[in-house]
């Protein structure tokens, strides 16, 4: 069931487009939001995924009736397919841009292929939600919520990390920029910098050396544990949500304490 409408995370009546939402946060984000009482529109190119998302979605109650599901096979690189699913979507209230990839190599070893591959995914593609869903919200004059998907990886030197880190450390200006400017409008933009999360992109080591891996993220959080997929979406539910009526260009950290800057 929806959560009541009493209640200041309730979003029924409000349209939700989600990113990413094959899997890991982006499908724990999805999942979230329709219980909260959104309409979801799910986007991701892994098609599979994304039916196992809508699914998951149907199983548990959601979806059905108030808050139906959609999906949308895209390549969030690709603008104009972008454009044509917010457009299909409705005004939206909220867009939650959560697809993203992965690449470790070092600064040395980095190629312009690895570069352009990960700023195209991380960076643009975020660009291009966040530029589709405010003319979206500005038309309709919708007063909106857009949530990017920065990372812990802004708050600290990265060995490897090259290329994501600066990735998502153009994510956060670009949340500071658009706030300012699609303020005006009465729309709020914020990032979420997760820590270390348990999904499918972090679970890229061997088998044997994975948990040890894990271990040691879990040694570095006050809490004593690693991050789970919904502890981001409660974070995104929260700046969806009229909760955080008060707040934009804001980066909020679901991170275990790991990081814990001014």
């Amino acid at each position: 069931m929806a959560l009541p409408p009493s209640q200041p995370y309730d979003l029924t009546g409000r349209t939700a487009f989600v990113t990413g939402a094959a899997g890991g946060i982006g499908r724990a984000t999805a999942v979230l939001l329709a219980r909260a009482g959104a309409t979801v529109h799910c986007a991701d190119r892994d098609e599979t995924g994304l039916r196992r998302t809508l699914t998951t979605i149907t199983e548990r109650g959601h979806g059905q009736g108030h808050a139906p599901a959609y999906a949308h096979t895209l390549d969030v690189t690709d603008r104009a397919a972008l454009r044509a699913a917010v457009d299909e979507a409705g005004p939206l209230h909220v867009m939650a841009a959560v697809a993203g990839v992965m690449h470790t190599s070092t600064v040395l070893e980095t190629t312009d292929e690895d570069l352009d591959r990960v700023l195209a995914v991380n960076f643009r593609g975020v660009l291009y939600a966040c530029q589709e869903a405010v003319r979206s919200m500005v038309a309709h004059g919708v007063r909106g919520s857009v949530i990017t998907m920065a990372s812990g990886a802004v708050d600290a030197a990265s060995p490897g990390l090259l290329c994501y880190s600066v990735s998502k450390a153009a994510v956060v200006q670009l949340t500071r920029t658009l706030a300012t400017e699609a303020g005006p409008h009465g729309i709020r933009v914020n990032a979420v910098a997760p820590g270390w999360i348990r999904t499918p992109m972090t679970e890229r080591h061997e088998a044997d050396r994975q948990p040890r891996v894990e271990a040691a993220m879990a040694r570095m959080s006050p809490l004593g544990r690693v991050g789970e997929p919904e502890d981001v979406a409660h974070a995104v539910l929260h700046l969806a949500s009229d909760a955080s009526s008060f707040t934009t260009g804001q980066i909020l950290r679901p991170n275990g304490g790991v990081a814990m800057p001014w």
